[in-house]
């Protein structure tokens, strides 16, 4: 009982505690609007209940004290009180928008990774193929997959029977790619995104997949036609046979969209100490001239690895890094690359970086590069990272739930 009682006067003393807030505010927003008739019995209110308040006054008194100064609030609240529910939740979501900025801007911000180029220590969008449509997950496994790997499934079905062709562009070196042409995607069905759509035929009559416009769609045909040959030529176009017939209603293909790495980047710690060589690092891209795209806005946050820092010189003897004469260190992937273990490819002679070239950093700059160097477009590509635009390095990945989940390498 005693407990209860306790209690009772503790909320009680609370609520009263809170009146006296309201009260406050109300009176110094609106002092200046107020007519002497609803100042003097809010501010005598106030005092009764602050009164009660110093005097240990049991709950009861308390609640008719409070019940008198709310009555006076009415009457000479105005905006200020009471509030529609409306009102406070748009409040409610207005600084929870705010302090969500400021830490976003200062502290820590939420980053997606949308491509390869740091694979296998980040992940960016992959896919997952099936082969037949009993591999497929069911309706729950679906949204099971969703919600833990932000998996989204793309089905494609023949219109009519014939062989499986896909039209390509030639890349060089005896290589291909498929061709595409630049759409609108939704993200979340709902926000509008850059995206791209491949044509495939069955006999001569085409079908059309969409895919967001960093994901990586030649894998996914790798896997899905890998007995493909070299079927012909026409006018502005190559024909790939898959050597996969189907009949109309059957599966073409069939594969998830597996979303990228989103981790927390902490936005402090480089106002105190300079990143090290090593270290996973998000930047700005807006200055980096070697990115620009005309005509577009390009910048955007991109995760890279710190492989120099100024005054280093940095050469590329395939597979390994060298920095400042010697094979580089300080990171398990400066390792992996040099003995090409644990899916790392080792480090490729490119652009800066090509064989037999040497590149110094100079002051105010840092050099990156991905730990995928085979398929990453970095500094060997598009130069120096101002020190200005460093945003701050991977702390946690958040999402989705696999077994990266956690603290980064």
């Amino acid at each position: 009982m005693f407990g209860l009682f306790t209690s009772e006067q503790r909320r009680a003393r609370r609520d009263a505690q809170n009146w006296l807030h309201v009260a406050d505010k109300v009176f110094h927003f609106r002092r200046d609007e107020l007519r002497a008739e609803e100042s003097q019995p809010l501010l005598q209110a106030a005092a009764e209940l602050k009164s009660r308040l110093a005097d240990r006054a049991d709950a009861a008194r308390l609640k008719i004290a409070m019940e008198r100064l709310e009555g006076c609030l009415r009457r000479s609240g105005g905006a200020y009180y009471p509030k529609s529910t409306l009102v406070d939740y748009a409040e409610f979501f207005l600084v929870a928008a705010i302090l969500f900025l400021g830490i976003r801007a200062f502290f820590v911000q939420p980053f997606k990774i949308p491509t390869n180029s740091m694979w296998p220590s980040y992940y960016g969008m992959t896919a997952e193929v099936f082969a037949a449509p009993d591999e497929e997950p069911g309706s729950i496994g679906r949204v099971a997959r969703l919600l833990a790997f932000g998996a989204s499934a793309r089905r494609v079905d023949a219109p009519v029977s014939g062989e499986v062709r896909i039209p390509v562009v030639a890349t060089g070196n005896g290589k291909f790619e498929a061709q595409f042409q630049k759409v609108s995607v939704r993200r979340w069905f709902v926000l509008p995104a850059p995206g791209k759509e491949y044509t495939l035929y069955v006999g001569s009559t085409p079908v059309h997949v969409r895919v967001p416009a960093d994901f990586a769609f030649e894998p996914v045909l790798q896997a899905a036609f890998p007995d493909v040959k070299l079927a012909g030529r026409s006018v502005g176009r190559i024909m790939l046979d898959t050597g996969k017939t189907v009949r109309a209603g059957e599966r073409v293909l069939s594969f998830d969209i597996m979303t990228g790495d989103q981790l927390f980047v902490d936005r402090v710690s480089y106002h105190f100490v300079r990143p090290s060589v090593g270290d996973g690092f998000v930047f700005r891209t807006g200055r980096i001239r070697g990115i620009e795209v005309p005509g577009a806005f390009t910048d955007k946050f991109y995760i890279k690895r710190l492989v120099g820092v100024p005054g280093d010189t940095l050469e590329i003897r395939e597979p390994v890094l060298v920095r400042n004469g010697e094979p580089i260190d300080g990171s398990e992937a400066f390792g992996h690359n040099a003995a090409q273990s644990d899916g790392f490819k080792g480090y490729v002679n490119r652009g800066l970086l090509d064989a037999g070239l040497e590149v110094r950093v100079p002051d105010d700059s840092f050099f990156a590069l991905g730990d995928n160097s085979p398929n990453s477009s970095d500094s060997r590509y598009w130069g120096f990272v101002p020190s200005q635009d460093v945003v701050g390095r991977p702390l946690f990945i958040y999402y989705p739930f696999t077994r990266r989940w956690g603290i980064p390498p």
